[in-house]
């Protein structure tokens, strides 16, 4: 990974910290993404990232100013890792009017690589990955009620169809960038120990079953893996799993409903 530039969300705990290090450790040039300047610093010098960047993904004139940031300091990109992201037990909406799970799951990421891409395909052969989940398997993605603006909120029924979500966004992404060398594909890292988890029954439960939980480190091998190997040159669109690619659920097939999402995601970001 000499030579190689990566952006790194969601880098300061968890997941996202250990693929910084990670891809740090295989010499790439690391740039982390994180809310809290003196977690990104921390983060930064913790997996010897080369520099950091400060925004809330929640917002997306946040998500547009790291883009903007991060093309002015960087003349290239090689790697994109999306793996910021929440699960809320209670429903909140962003400065944006966004439901918070949908506008930093799904819509930042989506936001993000469409404002990178270019650069992504200059650079070529890059690679992109988001981290998604097993949660998808329970997700539908509801057009008529996807903010949870009519039906009772549920944060199980949020986080799965956010995580949903980014697998169509990787599939329809990859047939988008078919002709580039740039290579679009997700992961689920397991059931990982981290502060993913924010209040209610579902933060107590989560952290009883702590000592079940796979290690962060562990749980970021399969990015890192995706983000560096030979063995994965060229493959796109795929959903991996310990380093295997596996078959997803039905829904995350649909490509008349990847493609009405992508125009979807467009309206809410302001891109289309």
């Amino acid at each position: 990974m000499q030579g190689k530039v990566c952006l790194v969300t969601g880098a300061t705990s968890g997941i996202g910290k250990e693929i910084a290090r990670g891809l740090s450790r295989l010499g790439a040039t690391v740039a982390v993404a994180g809310r809290s300047r003196e977690k990104c610093e921390s983060a930064m010098q913790e997996t010897n990232s080369a520099s950091y960047f400060v925004a809330d993904l929640s917002l997306q004139k946040e998500v547009r100013r790291l883009a903007a940031e991060f093309a002015s300091r960087y003349d290239r990109l090689d790697v994109l890792v999306n793996n910021a992201g929440v699960f809320l037990a209670e429903k909140k909406v962003t400065q944006d009017g966004i439901e918070c799970t949908l506008a930093v799951n799904h819509l930042a990421p989506f936001l993000l690589t469409s404002l990178l891409v270019e650069k992504l395909k200059t650079s070529a052969p890059s690679r992109i990955i988001t981290t998604s989940s097993s949660a998808h398997r329970a997700g539908q993605i509801d057009f008529d009620d996807i903010q949870f603006e009519k039906r009772r909120y549920s944060g199980i029924s949020a986080y799965s169809q956010s995580k949903l979500a980014n697998i169509l966004f990787t599939r329809e992404l990859a047939r988008r960038l078919d002709d580039t060398q740039v290579a679009a594909n997700c992961f689920h890292p397991g059931a990982v120990r981290t502060k993913l988890v924010q209040g209610g029954s579902y933060g107590m439960v989560w952290k009883a079953a702590g000592p079940f939980f796979l290690s962060p480190e562990k749980g970021a091998d399969t990015a890192v893996y995706l983000a560096s190997s030979d063995e994965v040159a060229g493959m796109a669109g795929g959903y991996f799993v310990k380093r295997k690619q596996e078959r997803s659920s039905e829904a995350s097939y649909g490509e008349e409903t990847a493609k009405k999402l992508w125009k979807l995601s467009e309206k809410l970001t302001g891109l289309a």
